[in-house]
């Protein structure tokens, strides 16, 4: 196959978005993943394990090149607090938030920019509403509004949210119309959408007294599980299979566009749900913009761990030379997607600057390459398994070391003993 052929075939349908906001860390893994193509024509590599480095680079792409924002329907009567999420995924002002009269008027698309990367947001009339929004709308029904505008772009997910007092109020007809808009975008996108439930206000359940995140009162608790067990009942019952119903406190004040009181809580377990929900292409962003660091390790983890498997099993494998700059460039590919993940810009110099404050003095799938041969000439017979096993431990730790570093944001005297420990480590465990 030519090396750039699959490449480009792959890359016909790229976000128009990621072209126009190409950083240095979307550009760096470009290059290189077009020289891992490159590399594969020369590599003596099986045929077999070629189509598993291809199968590893196009879900990388996904993840990276073909990136886009996350595109999320958000549907819920009034007051069941549609707008305030919208800021709590943000953590700041974004949306208005209509106390007394339904503010949100003809079911659109609101593309919400931040420095870290957009999220479109389907921000619908609140379903069984009685009053007029505030707001300029084109259809007489809320569920016309929101058909009109998923025909225009398909969701990548429905949370339906459900004020924590009112999980039996009138749930019926809301998950009705529900069920309608599901059935819409699977007849209009071929789409089996996901449903996550959203059980709002939890903060408001009694006892009132205890309103302070993490709401460690068994009562309150108590009260949150229950509402979250009627949601899920009711919503099982309807789509006829499982729900996922997570309970939040989005509450936040704002004074001068800065946050002055915030009771959010459960937010981060509920994007941390919704990402692994949504398309490959759709999670790296929305990781991105949360700035909630433990959902940032998690997608970077995924990518650590797979990027590792096919190193080491490039490793074990008993071909010499061209398979070098192959490991090289996965190994780099993956430090660079890190950093992209932690809102970090870096270029090539960038990276092997960061290798070389590891110690790493040439690119870690050289050197880790380089031992496992001289551990070849002095056992044979397991020299392919030692050098597999090398080639994923240094991957790893490098995954781990990255994540230190460009996520977690510590010194580099620590992400070296991160480095060093984990290697050491998994040596050992191989």
């Amino acid at each position: 196959m030519p090396s750039m052929k699959g490449y480009n075939s792959a890359n016909k349908g790229r976000s128009s978005y990621m072209n126009e906001r190409k950083d240095e860390n979307v550009q760096q893994i470009d290059d290189l993943i077009k020289s891992i193509y490159d590399g594969l024509v020369e590599s003596k590599l099986p045929e077999v394990m070629k189509s598993k480095i291809r199968g590893e680079l196009d879900q990388l792409k996904q993840f990276t090149l073909n990136a886009r924002p996350a595109r999320i329907a958000i549907v819920g009567r009034r007051g069941a607090g549609k707008s305030s999420l919208i800021n709590a995924i943000f953590g700041e002002k974004r949306a208005e938030i209509g106390d007394v009269k339904a503010r949100t008027g003809m079911g659109k698309w609101h593309t919400y920019e931040s420095e870290s990367g957009d999220l479109e947001i389907l921000d619908t009339r609140g379903l069984g509403e009685a009053d007029r929004p505030e707001e300029e709308f084109s259809h007489a029904t809320a569920l016309e509004e929101v058909q009109s505008s998923v025909k225009e772009k398909c969701p990548d997910a429905i949370l339906f949210l459900s004020k924590a007092k009112e999980v039996s109020s009138r749930i019926d007809e809301d998950i009705e119309q529900l069920l309608q808009l599901r059935k819409m975008i699977e007849t209009q996108h071929s789409y089996k959408i996901p449903i996550v439930g959203v059980v709002t206000q939890v903060d408001e359940l009694s006892p009132k007294s205890a309103d302070t995140p993490p709401f460690d009162n068994e009562l309150k608790q108590s009260n949150i599980g229950e509402a979250v067990d009627v949601l899920a009942a009711k919503l099982e019952e309807a789509v006829g299979g499982q729900v996922k119903v997570i309970p939040v406190s989005a509450y936040m004040e704002f004074e001068g566009g800065e946050i002055v009181y915030d009771i959010r809580w459960n937010v981060d377990t509920l994007l941390d749900y919704l990402i692994e929900q949504l398309p490959n292409e759709a999670q790296m962003i929305l990781a991105k913009l949360s700035k909630i660091k433990l959902i940032q390790k998690k997608l970077a983890r995924r990518i650590g761990k797979s990027v590792a498997g096919i190193t080491g099993a490039i490793g074990a494998s008993p071909i010499p030379g061209p398979d070098i700059p192959i490991i090289t460039g996965l190994q780099m590919a993956m430090v660079t997607s890190i950093g992209l993940i932690g809102g970090k810009r870096l270029d090539k110099k960038g990276v092997k600057e960061f290798l070389s404050a590891l110690g790493v003095n040439a690119a870690a799938g050289l050197v880790f390459r380089q031992v496992a041969r001289q551990l070849l000439k002095i056992i044979p017979v397991a020299g392919s398994v030692i050098s597999g096993a090398i080639a994923t431990a240094g991957t790893y730790a490098l995954c781990e070391a990255a994540i230190a570093y460009f996520i977690e944001e510590k010194p580099l005297e620590n992400v070296r003993n991160v480095y060093k420990t984990i290697f050491e480590k998994m040596k050992k465990e191989k």
